[in-house]
């Protein structure tokens, strides 16, 4: 099969994007001229983009087998970076691999062998032992949140991986802490850096909010009150206080979705969609939020309990004032509660507001039919427009996956609205549509 190298500039109009930013543009390149790099920058600043253009360009279209290999720390990070190649329209086929998913469907995938392979090291370096993949053709590897994978308990893996790919001639390390140390076994000798961490932060406003109450709910609540109309993640160190915090909005008739490590994988994925497409404004989780997965720009981030560590704290932080906007950190603190010695130069912030965070309009709804039955992003907007009779302003973000597809609609009248479009065809295949639960 030919492939269709796409230009840069067809892949930014593609990805509705203007212009590069700095660190893309010094990214590029670096990683066109140098065989080591090192890139550091903060999360939401456009890493993936920074490495996968220069990458794209550099990829032999005549060779039929895994080119570039992209090792990430997490599953979210995997499948984000999979959709971002699918949506430059490389013309390239790019896989992700992970634990947790079953290794058949691994074997189903890689049965015709991807150009540009992407997983997390325990599963990568399973399939290399298991001599499942072909690596004599990997010439570029990205370790992606490389110090993330080291910290989590990946280094051994991580070992094995580097010892055996001898094929490789450009290797390009991405990290959004300060804190970097590089282990002998990657075999760097002369790498080039980029460090842009120090460019960042000037737009983040940090604040303390003092709880009389021991379990901090009310003021928890007072907080989102104060950002009724925007959207944030509170963080927690535990999952026993992701289901406390959780139950406290249920109460209170809050929407929101829950993540964190010991979810089911599609709950995963599926609380993200709703976070990225609006219909859940807040998002309750540990710090496997705090970097590494693909969600937007957002108003606040509320430490519901106070981070143990300093890069916890920069990582939490780093989700909210990305690039050029504005954001807050609510630091929630118990009157009793002594804060880290980290952290430093946040004001007290008193709140006698009474108001109440306000729910999203926007609702998703689940579609039997992805990629694999050819549906595009356009099929589906051209169903709700004339079959569902539905306004440009009532159609949200659109997710394709390859067996489904998730949609954000704002309807007076949800029920009325699936009546017109469920069971009927997209392209060729009848699909159902449904409220995702």
């Amino acid at each position: 099969m030919a492939i269709n190298k796409k230009n840069q500039e067809e892949i930014l109009t593609k990805l509705g994007i203007e212009k590069l930013n700095q660190m893309q543009d010094d990214a590029q390149k670096a990683i066109s001229s140098n065989s080591e790099i090192i890139l550091l920058s903060p999360t939401g600043t456009g890493k993936t983009l920074a490495f996968l253009l220069p990458i794209i360009a550099d990829i032999n279209p005549e060779i039929k087998n895994i080119q570039v290999l992209i090792v990430v720390p997490s599953r979210e990070l995997a499948i984000q970076i999979e959709q971002v190649i699918r949506e430059m329209g490389s013309g390239y086929k790019a896989t992700a691999v992970y634990g947790g998913r079953s290794g058949s469907k691994d074997k189903i995938e890689l049965k015709h062998p991807p150009t540009i392979l992407i997983g997390t090291p325990g599963r990568i370096a399973d399939h290399i032992n298991r001599e499942t993949i072909d690596i004599q053709q990997i010439k570029i590897l990205v370790l992606d949140e490389f110090d993330k994978s080291l910290e989590i308990g990946f280094e051994d893996d991580m070992k094995d991986i580097l010892i055996n790919l001898t094929s490789v001639d450009k290797k390009i390390l991405t990290s959004a802490t300060q804190k970097v140390k590089i282990p002998s076994f990657m075999r760097l000798k002369n790498p080039k850096r980029l460090n842009y961490l120090s460019k960042k932060g000037i737009n983040l406003k940090i604040q303390t909010v003092v709880s009389l109450q021991q379990n901090k709910l009310d003021s928890l609540e007072k907080i989102l009150g104060v950002n009724s109309k925007g959207s944030g993640i509170i963080f927690c160190n535990l999952k026993t206080s992701i289901q406390v915090v959780s139950d406290f909005l249920y109460k209170k008739r809050i929407d929101h979705g829950c993540f964190y490590g010991d979810l089911e994988q599609l709950d995963r994925e599926r609380a993200l969609i709703k976070f990225r497409n609006g219909t859940h404004k807040i998002l309750v989780a540990t710090d496997l939020a705090a970097r590494g997965i693909d969600i937007p720009e957002m108003d606040f981030i509320i430490h519901y309990e106070l981070p143990t560590r300093p890069d916890e704290f920069i990582h939490r932080n780093g989700r909210t004032a990305r690039m050029h906007s504005n954001g807050t950190a609510y630091i929630l603190k118990w009157k009793n509660e002594e804060l880290p010695i980290f952290i430093k130069d946040t004001e007290e912030l008193k709140i006698e507001s009474t108001k109440k965070l306000t729910n999203s309009n926007w609702i998703t709804l689940y579609i039997s039919g992805g990629r694999k039955d050819k549906i595009s992003k356009g099929d589906i907007a051209g169903l709700f427009f004339k079959q569902g009779k539905i306004k440009k302003d009532e159609l949200g973000v659109i997710e394709l996956k390859q067996d489904c597809a998730y949609v954000a609609v704002s309807s007076l009248d949800i029920n009325a609205l699936i009546s017109k479009v469920n069971n009927t065809k997209l392209k060729k295949k009848k699909v159902r549509i449904s409220i995702l639960k």
